[in-house]
């Protein structure tokens, strides 16, 4: 017999030839600092991006006649009058100014071959995501040249490599620019270039800074070029900073260029490694057979994708995109950064769509829904820094806008936290539920870690004072439930009963949804840390009151307290979802008939041509994970790959924006494992296309990671490790099946009742999970530990 063939790590985004288009490039970053490789031979771009790099300062777009119109506007839409009242709120309630100023580029690093154009032969340009290390390789008349490029964290530089295989033939130079913003470049020292710019009045200043070492040759500054002449290899170090984070950003970029530079290399290099590769590994997923793998990982990147889009199978490109949302996480938000913005890191415009900000309605919560269960927590830290500087913005919106405590903020914000009513668009503008949205991710940080500190000391004190805008701002309906408004059911529209078109309204589904989650958090966290136990009773009482979900004329949950129809049934919002996910209100198993609306709801939307942008798509999949249908989530995200993929993996609305991406990994994570509502359930939308697998490195709530193999769609192989002492419930996905559960080759006393099984965890401890059916715990010995 043959020896058994090693199957090829799928690691890697790699193509054929040089990107033609930014969607085409490839993206490296390392929270703060990132660039988009094209991989062209000759003329070689590097678009720059600084993630505090925004136009303009801080906005104070509070309306000062928020407060003076509220009751107004909330009195006509009691009475049914939501045209007078929508025009009333564009003017009294409305920010001014409008709207919020856009994320910009840092610049650009070209990079130039000298002499005569050259036979060019034997072209690679690739990324390892696993490594985070871009590689662009060719030769030039038959002389080998290597590219490698990646963002490091540890030393916060971007590093290029260029290297040939034969002494003295290298000859390169290189400049930065800023087009049309370019105010030129100038020497320091012999060695390093340094670009100066700004961001407009009250904006910060910045400084990009390049510096090349050669090996062998020289390296020499003319005009505002580097040249490198004669050299075998030249490493390349840039730095950037900005006024955001120092005073001094020119001094900033200096020092970090010569430590790195001092360090060599290798050894920076070697520093990066080991810091992404540690981080990317903590989880792996194998989808399919190794025997199709070995196949599909020899073709390029954009072969398998098109052959995936005419219907092609291939697992494990799904596992890829899944680890490339990962790498996307890592590259684009970092302890310190910035958070991922609707682009990430990565824009090529200064005028960019919708400003590159952070939308806070869906789109910047969907960007963070891997981080727990990806094992990525630490990359969900900047999202919490970012909720500390809207606090005090959102106190002062909350008193002036509504005349209530607390903090609120709405439908955007951008890097300087800002929380008023942004925009001049009646559909999403004016929702006060931004702050409520956000302040669950500390929430969920808190449940997946357990640890109390964080509870006490960061997650609980936000949460409250979202809380307490709510207990302030809500007021009883003629049908004595506490309800929100003026608020819309995000950037959708109604007709009304008279058939008018309406926008604002008085309490849309998904703000009665995000207000019972947040006060239930509230109420959990309060009991946990035993503390406002007096406030938790108007917590309490406040929940009691709240409109329940409703089911409407169609079958379907109603988007609003009354059953209107939507203007467009196919609208991309999915908003009266929140329930399903990423809340908890409704379960598949505990709450059916709720659980069949949602059900209804998704299939109107999608009658209609809903999920069209990828965002949405990537939504659904995890909308059908919860209602614990494997295929259809498959397919929503067959049809994410399919339709909503560029040809560098990232997500395409259209345009460009990353939390298409950062979903679906999340969407891939919900399909094979979920932990909400105190429960674990293991593969609980496996489909018939991954019926082989393995995963290890999951994280659930309640402070347990997970492993797991399976075979023809059956659980093989599962260890649950505890990192806190906690109950530990695991769901059986069959009703006549439950779990064995043993630790060091005992069995450990377990409870059974209908799919539940569960035990008391100790922390540290791994647990082996099998499955048994019922008919045969009658003979199993359980012996406690």
């Amino acid at each position: 017999m043959g020896q058994k063939r090693e199957v090829p790590r799928d690691t890697k985004l790699w193509y054929e030839k040089p990107a033609r288009a930014w969607t085409e490039a490839l993206p490296i970053g390392n929270g703060r600092l990132g660039a988009m490789i094209f991989g062209k031979v000759n003329q070689e771009r590097l678009q720059l991006n600084e993630d505090s790099v925004w136009y303009g300062g801080p906005v104070n777009g509070n309306n000062p006649d928020g407060r003076k119109y509220l009751p107004e506007v909330r009195r006509l839409l009691m009475h049914g009058n939501h045209v007078e009242a929508e025009e009333i709120a564009q003017m009294g309630m409305m920010s001014i100014p409008k709207s919020l100023h856009p994320y910009q580029p840092l610049g650009e690093l070209h990079l130039y071959h000298d002499g005569e154009k050259k036979m060019i032969s034997n072209y690679y340009r690739g990324l390892d995501i696993e490594q985070g290390v871009a590689q662009v390789r060719y030769s030039l008349n038959d002389v080998r040249h290597v590219r490698e490029m990646f963002s490091s964290a540890i030393d916060q530089v971007l590093v290029v490599r260029v290297s040939c295989d034969r002494p003295a033939v290298l000859n390169l130079r290189m400049n930065l620019s800023r087009r049309p913003f370019d105010e030129g470049s100038h020497r320091f020292g012999k060695d390093t270039l340094v670009m100066r710019g700004e961001c407009g009045r009250d904006g910060v200043t910045l400084c990009t800074a390049v510096k090349a070492v050669a090996d062998g040759g020289s390296v020499s500054i003319i005009g505002d070029f580097l040249s490198v002449r004669n050299a075998k290899s030249v490493t390349i170090y840039l730095a950037a900073a900005t006024t955001f984070r120092c005073e001094d950003p020119l001094g900033e970029c200096i020092q970090q260029l010569e430590h790195a530079a001092g360090k060599g290399y290798e050894q920076v290099k070697q520093d990066h490694l080991a810091d992404h590769v540690a981080k990317m590994q903590r989880v792996h997923l194998e989808l399919g057979m190794p025997e199709s793998r070995s196949e599909t990982v020899l073709l390029p990147t954009d072969v398998r994708l098109q052959r995936f889009k005419d219907g092609g199978d291939d697992p494990a490109l799904v596992s890829l995109y899944f680890q490339f949302g990962r790498y996307l996480l890592m590259a684009s938000s970092r302890p310190g950064s910035n958070p991922a913005n609707l682009q990430g890191i990565w824009n090529e415009s200064f005028t960019p769509p919708w400003e590159s900000k952070y939308t806070i309605n869906i789109n910047t919560e969907m960007n963070y829904w891997p981080a727990e269960v990806c094992n990525l927590a630490e990359c969900h830290e900047p999202l919490f820094d970012l909720i500390d500087r809207m606090r005090p913005n959102g106190r002062i919106t909350a008193q002036k806008v509504y005349g209530c405590k607390g903090f609120v903020a709405h439908h955007n914000t951008d890097m300087w936290g800002a929380t008023h009513i942004e925009g001049n668009f009646m559909p999403g503008s004016i929702w006060p539920m931004g702050a409520a949205w956000l302040s669950l991710h500390l929430w969920e940080h808190y449940r997946y870690s357990m640890d109390p500190k964080f509870l006490r000391e960061r997650a609980y004190p936000v949460m409250r004072e979202a809380a307490d805008f709510f207990l302030d701002y809500m007021f009883e309906d003629k049908q004595g439930r506490l309800v929100t408004g003026p608020s819309t059911s995000p950037e959708n529209k109604y007709i009304g009963s008279d058939g008018s078109v309406g926008c604002l309204c008085i309490g849309p589904s998904m703000d009665s949804q995000i207000v019972y989650t947040l006060l239930q958090a509230c109420v959990d966290a309060s009991s946990e840390l035993q503390m406002d136990e007096a406030i938790r009773s108007q917590w309490q009482a406040a929940l009691r009151k709240l409109p329940k979900p409703q089911i409407g004329k169609h079958g379907q949950l109603m988007e609003w307290v009354e059953d209107w129809d939507e203007v467009h049934p196919g609208h991309r919002h999915i908003s009266h979802l929140f329930a399903l996910h990423p809340g908890e209100i409704i379960h598949a198993r505990h709450t059916p008939e709720w659980a069949q609306a949602a059900r209804r709801t998704l299939e109107r939307r999608l009658e209609h041509g809903g999920g069209h942008t990828g965002w949405s798509r990537a939504w659904i999949i995890n909308f059908y994970a919860r209602l614990l249908d494997a295929e259809e989530s498959y397919e929503h995200l067959r049809l994410l790959l399919a339709i909503s993929t560029l040809p560098n993996l990232f997500d395409n609305h259209p345009p460009f924006q990353i939390d298409g991406n950062f979903g679906g990994t999340a969407g891939i994570a919900e399909m094979l494992l979920q932990s909400h509502r105190g429960e674990i359930a293991l593969l609980p939308a496996l489909p018939k296309a991954w019926s082989n697998g393995k995963v290890s490195g999951f994280r659930a709530r309640g402070g347990f990671e997970i492993d797991m193999e399976w075979e023809n769609g059956e659980l093989t192989h599962c260890v649950i490790k505890a990192t806190k002492n906690n109950l530990c419930r695991v769901v059986s996905t069959r009703p006549e099946a439950s779990y064995l559960v043993e630790t060091a080759g005992k069995p450990v006393s377990t409870r059974v009742s209908e799919h539940l099984t569960e035990f008391d965890a100790v922390e540290g401890t791994s647990y082996v999970l099998t499955m048994r059916n019922h008919a045969h715990l009658a003979e199993t010995t359980q012996v406690s530990l």
